[in-house]
């Protein structure tokens, strides 16, 4: 696999193609989840000089330009507190049955141009902003292979899900995102710093912020 991993290259590479491929390479933010175990929206929860979404449409972005926001629990407070604002926010009613059905709502707002669809998630504030554009990178170099982040050995978001595996994703059901059908087509995995602190309690939020 060629990908030139953080340097110069990536990032002229990655300006030169952000007016070229808006609609061929979306993304999508999920950020729909109840936050129970936080007792608070994640999404708002200050970070930074904005809030935890604010860092994460930026995160998004390292990606592609067209970002849209899957949303459900707290919309629309968290759509108007945000400063950062994506492209474009997907409310889904249906946000109480899992993640699946997040991911499934957000494809559905995807044109036929697209090739692939990069997925990114609220809680992983850490993850490096350089390795994000080694995964963008990479995954326009071989746009019918999926690419994922390495999560102790196994392949997870932020992730590339080529067009040819959606049929598969809307077949999802409950609490469960894409890794076992990227596991099961062999996604090219990549290291991605950060991919592992992720934001569910108080105590993770107080970790990241402090430690």
């Amino acid at each position: 696999m060629t990908c030139v991993r953080g340097s110069e290259e990536t990032q002229v590479q990655m300006h030169t193609i952000a007016g070229s491929d808006y609609h061929a390479f979306p993304v999508l933010l999920l950020a729909a989840g109840a936050s129970r175990r936080m007792g608070r929206p994640k999404a708002l929860l200050k970070f930074n000089d904005g809030t935890l979404m604010d860092h994460a449409v930026s995160q998004a972005k390292q990606l592609g330009a067209n970002v849209t926001v899957v949303s459900g629990s707290g919309y629309p407070l968290v759509r108007y507190r945000c400063r950062n604002q994506p492209s474009a926010w997907c409310y889904t009613p249906d946000w109480v049955f899992g993640m699946a059905a997040s991911l499934k709502s957000g494809l559905q707002t995807i044109g036929p141009r697209a090739k692939g669809v990069f997925v990114t998630l609220l809680d992983q504030p850490l993850v490096s902003e350089s390795d994000l554009r080694s995964l963008a990178f990479c995954a326009r170099q071989e746009v019918s292979e999926p690419f994922a982040a390495d999560i102790y050995g196994n392949p997870g978001a932020p992730a590339y899900i080529p067009r040819r595996l959606w049929k598969e994703i809307m077949m999802l059901e409950g609490d469960r995102g894409a890794a076992r059908i990227l596991t099961r087509h062999q996604a090219k995995t990549l290291a991605i710093k950060g991919v592992e602190s992720d934001v569910d309690t108080p105590e993770d939020w107080r970790r990241i912020r402090y430690d």
